[in-house]
């Protein structure tokens, strides 16, 4: 494997790297969106990768060596989890793999990791809809890691399907709103009450304020995988 090159973040750096373009810009912006807000409320950095090749790496070992060539998390928490998407081509297996830092194995064990995949990656993937499944895992792992739920309570299926995305959504919409008002506040009112429109439209709270980089963590080793 001496002579496998792994990527590069992009630059300027994000928190979403859609090598593989399975995203469109808007479901880019918006899980970057999300992101962001998540890494600034509680230091805890999801970064979500997606790959055209796994360069002749098992998906565990290249999501795992990603993990630590970019730096997910904070140095000396490691607290940063790394979702690595490969998505299926007429000649090749479809491969996701969830990587979690030292600091977060207790909050999202490796069965939760891989139930993750099993319940909210999975089926979307099968479907080809790329940004749902990884939007449902998304929510699921901000939930995990902010305490607003226990693996345990996951993973007994104890928490209706949806509900704390939706409640995180309607959070995050009313949040987008506020800050969209207070940055047009003193305006001339000329506006279209924040109708943006076009894909490439990029929330407000991203705009100058963008991701400020990897913060050193490491991979706990650990994790779940899947293929399809």
């Amino acid at each position: 494997m001496g002579g496998q090159v792994l990527p590069e973040p992009m630059s300027p750096p994000r928190l979403v790297n859609d090598f593989a373009g399975v995203l469109t810009t808007a479901q880019q912006n918006e899980l970057e969106y999300k992101l962001i807000d998540f890494d600034r409320q509680t230091s805890t950095q999801i970064a979500v990768v997606t790959v055209s090749d796994l360069q002749g790496y098992e998906a565990a070992d290249y999501t795992q060596r990603l993990h630590d060539k970019w730096g997910v998390g904070r140095a000396g928490k490691n607290n940063g989890i790394l979702v690595l998407v490969k998505p299926k081509t007429p000649d090749s297996r479809g491969e996701v793999f969830i990587s979690v830092g030292y600091g977060l194995e207790g909050v999202v064990p490796d069965i939760t990791a891989g139930r993750i995949i099993d319940t909210e990656m999975l089926p979307a993937f099968r479907e080809g809809d790329y940004y749902q499944g990884i939007d449902r895992a998304v929510h699921v792992l901000m939930g995990l890691t902010a305490g607003e739920f226990s693996a345990e309570e996951y993973n007994d299926h104890s928490l209706p399907r949806g509900m704390f995305s939706g409640f995180l959504l309607f959070g995050i919409l009313v949040l987008w709103i506020l800050l969209s008002r207070s940055r047009r506040g003193g305006g001339n009112g000329s506006g279209h009450n924040g109708s943006r429109g076009g894909g490439g439209w990029i929330p407000p709270v991203i705009i100058g304020r963008g991701f400020g980089g990897f913060g050193g963590g490491a991979s706990g080793g650990g994790g779940g995988g899947r293929s399809w």
